[in-house]
């Protein structure tokens, strides 16, 4: 979480607001980074988690992430929840809850939903404070 942390810093430097993930692998090594993004490239899909799957699948040469973890500082909102499903991530770490968009738990349950062909484990609360306290600040500011 504290890479995550660290990737959310860089995503407020650009105006974006400060959400970072990064996918590991299944030893646990490092695939691919990614922060918030939407301000910087006008992309509205441009969001941490969707940034970080690409990267992983791309470093894999492969779409299906089901031996990965996707750690992220903020709850996947539903267009990033239906990325994790899609791409079949295979445990996601969140930090802080998004009680107003929040689609792992909060608001909707979207990647946990037993529609779907795909749930991953979900992991929640790690390192809640300071994953909230980025947000704050952030908002505070603007």
């Amino acid at each position: 979480m504290r890479l995550a942390i660290e990737e959310a810093k860089r995503a407020a430097l650009s105006g974006d607001v400060p959400v970072g993930a990064v996918v590991l692998g299944p030893d646990g090594s490092l695939l691919a980074t990614g922060h918030n993004e939407r301000e910087a490239t006008g992309d509205p899909t441009a969001h941490a988690e969707v940034l970080a799957i690409r990267r992983a699948a791309a470093a894999l040469g492969e779409w299906r992430l089901s031996s990965c973890t996707l750690v992220v500082t903020l709850e996947p909102c539903t267009m990033c929840a239906g990325a994790i499903v899609q791409s079949r991530v295979g445990r996601v770490v969140y930090g802080a809850r998004d009680e107003k968009a929040g689609a792992a738990g909060s608001l909707w349950d979207v990647v946990r939903d037993r529609r779907l062909n795909h749930r991953p484990e979900v992991i929640l609360g790690v390192l809640e404070r300071e994953c909230a306290q980025q947000l704050t600040d952030f908002f505070r500011g603007h």
